[in-house]
């Protein structure tokens, strides 16, 4: 209700100015100091001595409390528009006081007697708000489990330091309030969620860090900002133990990254790592490949136009890809790195002179057996302080030998030939002899190990890649009977073809880090302790795989939603690929969420309608939350230029009603062109999305339906929903199904010809 209508109006208003007061002074106070701290820092850089140890300490010391005073002032200022969003009153068991909490986006005391005027909402307590109702409660801190009563709960709007509204409540968020924060614009709630968490929302936000856990999320259940909560809360609850730099997250593309990188630092959490798979793979490997674009390889699929043979081809292709990404192929490359281990030491002894040291089945048992535990090239550096030891120790040996023979070889003389220049010479040849063989020894042994090690041939894991599909014979027995003949050599071919062109695919990177992986291991210990993988469906079993393999003792969280995997021919289709084969199924654990909050009822339900043509699929689907909206429109035109100039003229009202983000969704990016250059002449402030945008600018977009996958607007118009291009197939209607869960409010279906059978109904 309006805040001046509540019973508590006044109280409220005034504990709210008071904490506005607090966060003003404690604003200056930050400023203050860090202005002071500043000066210092900066002097302390051009005026540290290298002789002196004590100075770079201090000045390591000053940057780290100047990084954190700059965090704190952040926080204020966002304090100063919203202190907090919630109040619990709780009554401890054996306690006579009840604890009035304000929980906000941050934690502030008072730093004279240290009374607490803002709860952090990751501390533990605040999971009363979440997760408890009124009456008896409890919950969990580091030393046992608090019981007692809640006695109050209650939700407050702020904006702008002004209380606007107050909710009493008794579960997590009533429907008015929730309802306030659904109805707002796009560009507002992926930063607000933290006062609307639901019960199974902070569920996976507060899971064990150190249990892999896997999330089905309906479209529009929250995971996006669930994945950025969970990462706000591990760093604030483990941080005695962790650093931010310990937490990564991994999105598909730099565009989804640049969307949703405004969230972490409005939650008080800098330094994590975004990044994507491929770029933190060239980063590992220390080299940049040239990735071939997967839109291209999308482009093949979508096409609907297809003659017999081209349509055959795209199914070996896609057959190929979905290869290349299963935990199958991880078993093939481990069979090829078998053959290349038979072979990797040299088929010769390790001699000194005739006398030999190891015999190459010697060399061989070491490295195939006993470091099997090793990479290659840990193996080599063990065998090679092995030999050096052992030749330390037969290269004394034989220059002991020596000197013992060249002495009997001079007693031998003296007994037996006089005193003479003829015995002094051959005594001196003797010496010279022998002083001549230990220095060769010397000379060679110090280079002999490293001259044997270097006969070992040693390729990038690129070049071992592409040896590997480049030889049919060794490809074959590899892949053995994995695969049928007609897709083995389609496989190999094309992906050889590809390489050599000096390209490779999403697909080849996974294998080829893990080439690395296992030959030469890993340069550097990593930092990485949690990995958060999100829009997950669209990363294969193979390269979750490698991530867990490559970033030692990590943990892992992966959210998304199979209805959406358009990239299903190397992303995964069931998620027992993640639980079964690369995590233990017993200490993983997958939680699913249905509730929806992003679109109406109206739109969830049509959406349904269209994932649930899938043929021999049984997709969990979407359970809207109750917000009812406009009905979903759909739109019959004469052509594609009707369609736009109708498009046009509902941009400008969307404008006047004061709706600030729209989409206009067309199935290829060919299609987005042509929709863009009709929309232009209305609206040169609408811009089409890529994909290769390291920039988000928001407002009015054209955008290609796989790009819009984890996006949302106001308002969407699909622009091409027509039979030709959209049929009764898995990829059509997952592309469909993601055009139409993007918009929060309205949306609208455009035609011409016939409709598309997917939405004949709705």
């Amino acid at each position: 209700m309006p805040a001046a209508d509540h019973p508590s109006y006044r109280e409220e208003a005034q504990r709210c100015n008071e904490t506005l007061e607090y966060v003003e002074k404690s604003l200056n106070q930050a400023e203050v100091k860090k202005a002071k701290l500043d000066v210092e820092v900066d002097y302390a850089k051009k005026h540290m001595s290298s002789e002196s140890s004590q100075s770079y300490i201090d000045y390591m010391v000053n940057a780290t409390i100047q990084g954190s005073l700059a965090l704190k002032i952040r926080n204020l200022l966002t304090a100063r528009s919203k202190p907090y969003f919630a109040r619990v009153d709780f009554k401890e068991d054996g306690s006579h006081k009840v604890e009035k909490l304000y929980i906000g986006k941050m934690s502030l005391a008072r730093e004279e007697d240290q009374q607490i005027i803002i709860v952090d909402w990751r501390a533990p307590i605040s999971n009363l708000y979440y997760e408890s109702r009124l009456g008896e409660a409890s919950y969990k801190c580091p030393g046992g489990d608090i019981d007692g009563r809640i006695m109050l709960k209650r939700q407050f709007s702020i904006n702008g330091g002004k209380l606007q509204e107050i909710f009493d409540i008794d579960i997590t968020t009533n429907d008015e309030f929730l309802q306030t924060y659904l109805g707002a614009s796009a560009e507002n709630r992926l930063k607000e969620i933290v006062s609307t968490i639901q019960f199974e929302q902070n569920e996976i936000i507060r899971a064990d860090m150190w249990t892999p856990l896997v999330v089905q999320g309906a479209a529009g259940s929250g995971k996006t900002t669930i994945a950025l909560h969970r990462i706000a809360y591990l760093i604030y609850t483990y941080e005695k133990n962790f650093e931010p730099e310990n937490f990564m997250i991994i999105a598909p593309n730099r565009l989804f990254l640049n969307y949703i990188s405004e969230v972490l630092p409005e939650l008080g959490v800098e330094k994590v790592k975004q990044t994507t798979f491929e770029a933190f793979a060239m980063e590992l490997m220390g080299k940049k490949f040239k990735i071939r674009d997967a839109d291209e390889k999308l482009a093949l699929f979508l096409n609907s136009n297809n003659t017999p043979e081209e349509i055959k081809t795209n199914e070996l292709l896609r057959r190929s890809s979905e290869l290349k990404t299963s935990m199958v192929f991880r078993d093939i490359i481990d069979d090829y790195i078998k053959i290349v281990e038979q072979s990797f030491i040299p088929k010769e002894d390790f001699k000194i002179g005739k006398k030999v040291l190891f015999k190459h089945e010697e060399l061989n048992r070491l490295f195939i057996e006993a470091y099997k535990q090793f990479p290659f090239a840990w193996r080599i550096n063990e065998i090679k302080k092995y030999m050096s030891n052992r030749l330390k120790v037969q290269k004394d040996a034989i220059i002991n030998q020596l000197q013992d023979d060249c002495d009997k070889k001079i007693l031998t003389l003296k007994l037996t030939m006089k005193d003479s220049d003829e015995r002094q010479k051959l005594i001196i040849e003797a010496i010279d002899k022998k002083n001549r063989i230990t220095g060769n020894i010397e000379k060679y042994s110090k280079r002999a190990v490293g001259d044997y090690i270097s006969k070992i041939s040693r390729l990038s894991p690129f070049e071992y890649y592409k040896d590997f599909v480049g030889s049919e014979d060794i490809f074959n027995k590899a892949v053995a009977d994995r695969a049928d003949q007609e897709l083995c050599d389609f496989l190999r071919e094309y992906t050889s073809r590809t390489l050599t062109a000096g390209y490779v695919e999403i697909e080849d990177i996974a294998p080829i880090t893990y080439l690395k992986f296992k030959i030469y291991g890993m340069d550097e210990k990593l930092p990485v302790r949690h990995i958060i993988i999100d829009e997950a469906q669209d990363f294969s079993a193979f390269q979750i795989y490698v991530l867990k393999k490559i970033v030692k003792d990590s943990s892992f969280t992966l959210l998304g939603d199979l209805c959406q995997g358009i990239h299903s021919y190397r992303g995964i289709r069931d998620w027992k690929d993640v639980t079964e084969e690369v995590f233990d199924d017993r200490r993983s654990r997958f939680l699913t969420l249905v509730q929806s909050y992003r679109t109406t009822i109206e739109i969830m339900e049509a959406a349904n309608k269209v994932i649930g043509k899938i043929p021999g699929r049984n997709f969990v689907t979407a359970e809207p939350v109750v917000r009812h909206g406009d009905k979903v429109n759909i739109i019959r035109k004469d052509n594609f230029k009707d369609i736009a100039d109708h498009i046009a003229g509902y941009i400008g009202q969307l404008k006047k009603d004061g709706y600030k983000s729209a989409a206009v969704i067309c199935k290829t990016l060919a299609q987005c062109m042509k929709m863009l250059a009709l929309l232009l002449k209305y609206d040169d402030s609408i811009y089409l999305v890529t994909g290769k945008e390291e920039v988000y600018k928001g407002g009015i977009v054209v955008v290609p339906a796989h790009l819009s996958k984890g996006l949302e607007f106001d308002a969407v118009m699909v622009a091409d929903a027509d039979s030709k291009t959209y049929g009764i197939n898995e990829l059509d209607a997952k592309l469909l199904y993601v055009a139409m869960t993007r918009p929060l409010h309205k949306l609208g279906l455009y035609f011409h010809g016939e409709p598309s059978p997917l939405i004949e109904d709705l």
